[in-house]
């Protein structure tokens, strides 16, 4: 591999990792408190819907992430009602939930676009920060990225700073161990709950939009591929804990980045063995394979008052 295959390589897989960045960090918030959001997959798939067509009928893509955002409000309303109000089963109730985004998005964007439409929509423009940029080789091919791609590390860094060192990041960890304890501090879990549920789709938003209005300026059917199971998978990898979560979603960027890379190389790998590769590295992180896995003690489980 040369040089400038390498820096290409690189930032290939930076770009591919951020979508499952934004969503994983939400979801781990959200089983920090107990919530585990099967429903990721259809919050993604409605962000990036929901960022198209807002992008696409305003011409702005801010516009669209913004309405990307406010689109999949009542997903994870419908998520925290069925999982904290009505204590439904978390994993039943979020692949439910993931049917049903997907055939809404489906229809909608058959009729709004057409059944085998390709419309380039308008999407964020890439740039590079100035001194970056200038690096030899590596400058361009690696830092030429849309903006999104550089405020992720400071949101991660921002809700690792709440997480750890704020009264909401005890009572989100609280709620994921001893909710009973917590309400008897008086602190609603049932109102963590719910927050954290509405945080994690927002942030699934995000990287739904990312994928739609960030990277491919289009939308297509069932466009995410199951980017919302990789990222609840990359919290389990990484233990539940943010920084060795981050390190899984880069890692399964980079092994989506090969299918690309590979054969550029000139390296034949039968390409159903490329595409398969990030979901091997799941399996075994979700398998248990990856190192021992320990929980929080709440998480899928309803809480009684």
């Amino acid at each position: 591999m040369t040089t400038a295959m390498l820096a290409v390589f690189i930032g290939s897989s930076i770009r591919l990792a951020m979508p499952l960045l934004l969503a994983a960090v939400g979801e781990l918030v959200s089983e920090r408190a107990g919530v585990l959001n099967m429903s990721l997959e259809g919050m993604m798939l409605a962000g990036a819907f929901a960022g198209a067509v807002g992008s696409w009928s305003t011409g702005s893509p801010l516009l669209g992430l913004i309405i990307a955002i406010v689109a999949v409000g009542p997903v994870a309303l419908i998520q925290a009602f069925l999982t904290v109000t009505l204590r439904a089963n978390q994993i039943v109730s979020g692949l439910g939930l993931n049917i049903l985004v997907l055939g809404s998005t489906t229809l909608g964007y058959r009729w709004i676009f057409g059944a085998r439409s390709r419309e380039t929509i308008p999407g964020f423009d890439r740039w590079s920060p100035p001194l970056l940029k200038d690096i030899p080789i590596f400058g361009d091919a690696v830092f030429t990225q849309v903006w999104l791609v550089f405020a992720v590390p400071f949101i991660i860094l921002a809700i690792a700073a709440v997480l750890r060192f704020t009264v909401l990041g005890i009572s989100v960890h609280a709620a994921g161990e001893d909710p009973g304890t917590l309400d008897r501090a008086g602190v609603s879990a049932v109102r963590i709950r719910y927050g954290v549920i509405l945080f994690t789709g927002s942030m699934a938003a995000l990287g739904g939009a990312f994928i739609s209005i960030g990277d491919i300026h289009t939308f297509t059917e069932g466009m995410t591929n199951g980017a919302g199971y990789l990222a609840i998978a990359a919290v389990i990898f990484g233990n539940w804990t943010i920084w060795r979560s981050v390190i899984a979603c880069l890692l399964f960027g980079t092994a989506t980045a090969l299918q690309f890379q590979l054969p550029a190389m000139g390296v034949h790998v039968p390409s159903a063995v490329l595409i398969m590769s990030p979901y091997v590295l799941a399996f075994l992180s979700v398998a248990g394979l990856a190192g021992r896995q320990t929980a929080p003690k709440a998480l899928a489980t309803p809480y009684w008052r």
